[in-house]
């Protein structure tokens, strides 16, 4: 679009002015007409100094005629040349190089011309020629620059301008040498949407300190007056070793003072190009009162490398991250497994765009068509199966006690006994803490199918290791609080809680599934990991941190409801049976689980007596087996109560 369209269709949409980052470049008509203009700026200019030194002559014999052939001489070799063509924005040593040659040919044509003109007529326009001449290519050449300089600094400083007023001007926690180093990126970086503004201290600095040219705030200060002075957007947090009590502390405060918090990654995994995206929001994990797992990858690779995997549940939550870090192993294949389709499609499409190096197959089956399954065991030599496929949802599956046996215990049950029929080096199944003490039929289909898998291990010729992991709730799974939270903080609210007193465990899925896949590595069959959860976690603080982190505040901005506890729900999870021993592993974060266990005969007996009440149309016959299975069930809040 030229300059004057632009111009006119500014006008007509009421724009009263027109920004000078919104044009791409100056039109090529205006820059000839203002170099002209420098041009005849610049013999006024030499005029005017030529006189000042030697007034008693006159410089021009004609000024109308002296003026007309400097101009038309210096016009013709800018067309020549084609000096008013390049952007001036993005002037180059090659640009201002035609400019110089094109103004010195133009002060020797003039002079000739000036010359001829003498010893035709015996009158000279310019006197004295070459001191005129070679002032005026002087001063002519030094406006031509200096006017592509200006008009280069004016479109980066409009650019500049633009770009800050689109980023969020941040305060960096912490004046160390991490927070520094980083925020020294940050500003040295166009691309990255932030803006440093200075630095919160814990200490007073001197009132006059300063870091990269920021000046740093105190705690005190913070307190005392906001970041109104500062114009804050909000705050970057730094750094990682700080301690879940002094983190509670500064977030408590930033939220209070209205300030968004950001975090930053460790320096040593910033890449300056990414470092935009790793820049993200302060996440409810971040406040978890526990320190991230760490593990030793070197026995987890060895387990996987140029290995045939299935994940059944693959485009879940738990298995779609199982199979993202299964995928970092380089297996020879990865069959994942899911029932359900437009999930599978996606985490399809993720994989093969990540991993394009990596065998993958995706199977869209119900793991309680025995049949199918077995086509896939007998194809395929499969090393380790992992199996989270499960009905997961305390009051759906309390609701439908028939379909959360037939997929959680038939399914476990098939792939459990295909996996000893066909050699399967380790069997991994990812249970729940809800299988401990169960008060509701999702733990207790998922402790029957604990059971099973266990009694397995001891029967006659078999040579897989059945492992079982059982850890708490999951941030960010499907259907977890968290995601519940989040959708009702965005609609608004209100937040509803089922109880004031109900607390959780809780742990990422990067973690968990790291974890699951380290159990894995370990176990030499027949044994239940429960990991390390930290400490609980009460929903409601979990409640209101969320809405504050959203800027809000509780029970003003947002409210938040209570409903009552829901079917099977109680109001606190167990990682441990009460008469279970908790044994030591190498691993500080994974324990073993020394529960009970049953004869395959006898669970077996009993399973198959559950698959058959399961055929049925009576809820209770279904769970009054699931009671004798596991004798700890006991109802909460459930119509199944009076089954106890």
């Amino acid at each position: 679009m030229s300059f004057l369209k632009r111009f006119f269709v500014g006008m007509q949409e009421g724009k009263n002015f027109i920004s000078l980052s919104d044009l791409k470049y100056l039109p090529r008509w205006l820059v000839l007409w203002i170099d002209v203009f420098i041009v005849f700026m610049a013999v006024l200019l030499s005029f005017y100094v030529s006189r000042r030194f030697d007034s008693n002559h006159e410089v021009f014999f004609s000024f109308p005629l002296a003026i007309t052939l400097i101009l038309a001489v210096n016009v013709g070799y800018m067309f020549l040349f084609r000096t008013y063509s390049g952007i001036v924005r993005h002037s180059t040593f090659i640009d201002l190089s035609k400019i110089l040659i094109s103004s010195c040919l133009s002060a020797l044509t003039v002079g000739f011309l000036n010359s001829v003109i003498y010893f035709s007529t015996g009158i000279a326009l310019i006197i004295p020629t070459i001191a005129f001449l070679t002032l005026f290519t002087a001063l002519s050449c030094m406006m031509l620059f200096v006017f592509r300089l200006l008009v280069k600094e004016a479109f980066h400083l409009a650019r500049e301008l633009k770009v800050n007023s689109l980023k969020k001007n941040l305060l960096v926690l912490g004046t160390d040498e991490q927070s520094v180093a980083i925020a020294r990126v940050v500003l040295d970086s166009t691309h990255i949407p932030y803006n440093i503004i200075g630095f919160i201290s814990e200490r007073d600095e001197g009132r006059r300190a300063y870091i990269l040219g920021k000046p740093i705030l105190t705690r005190e200060k913070l307190e005392r007056n906001g970041h109104e002075p500062y114009s804050a957007d909000g705050v970057l947090m730094v750094r990682d070793n700080m301690d879940t009590a002094e983190m509670d502390q500064w977030v408590t405060l930033f939220l209070e003072k209205g300030l968004k918090i950001y975090k930053a990654p460790a320096l040593q995994k910033i890449r300056d190009k990414n470092l935009g995206h790793t820049i993200r929001k302060l996440q409810i994990e971040d406040l978890l009162n526990r320190k991230p797992i760490r593990i030793e990858n070197r026995e987890v690779h060895k387990r996987h490398y140029q290995k045939s995997i299935l994940v059944t549940g693959g485009a879940g939550s738990i298995g779609s991250e199982i199979v993202r870090q299964i995928a970092q192993f380089d297996p020879a294949l990865v069959v994942v497994l899911d029932q359900a389709e437009t999930p599978l499609y996606e985490i399809e499409l993720e994989m093969r765009e990540k991993f394009p190096s990596v065998n993958f197959l995706f199977v869209m089956m119900d793991i309680v068509n025995r049949n199918r399954l077995e086509q896939l065991f007998s194809k395929y030599d499969f090393s380790m199966v992992y199996h989270a496929a499960a009905y997961k949802h305390v009051p759906l599956v309390e609701e439908n006690p028939h379909e959360a046996v037939v997929t959680n215990v038939m399914g476990s049950m098939n792939l459990a006994e295909l996996s000893s029929r066909y050699h399967v080096n380790r069997f991994v199944m990812i249970s729940t803490d809800k299988a401990v003490n169960p008060t509701n039929v999702m733990g207790a289909t998922k402790r029957t199918a604990e059971l099973y898998v266990q009694a397995l291990q001891n029967t006659p010729g078999n040579t897989t290791k059945f492992i079982t992991t059982r850890f708490g709730n999951v941030l960010g799974s499907n259907g977890s609080v968290i995601k519940l939270f989040q959708k009702q903080i965005q609609k608004g609210g209100p937040v509803t809680i089922t109880h004031p007193d109900i607390v959780r465990y809780f742990m990422t899925i990067q973690e968990a599934c790291e974890l699951v896949l380290q159990a894995g590595t370990m176990g030499i069959g027949g044994e239940v990991f429960v990991f390390d959860m930290g400490e609980p976690v009460k929903i409601l603080n979990l409640a209101k941190r969320m809405i504050r982190l959203s800027g809000l505040r509780p029970d003003e901005d947002i409210k938040i409801v209570y409903t009552g506890l829901r079917p099977g729900e109680k109001l606190y999870e167990e990682l441990l049976t009460d008469t279970a021993r908790n044994m030591p592993t190498p691993h500080e974060k994974i324990m073993i689980s020394k529960d009970k266990s049953m004869e395959f005969e006898e669970i077996s007996r009993l399973v198959h007596e559950l698959l058959s009440s399961a055929s049925g149309t009576q809820k209770f016959d279904v769970v009054r087996i699931l009671k004798i299975i596991v004798p700890e069930y006991k109802s909460n809040n459930s119509i199944f109560q009076r089954l106890d």
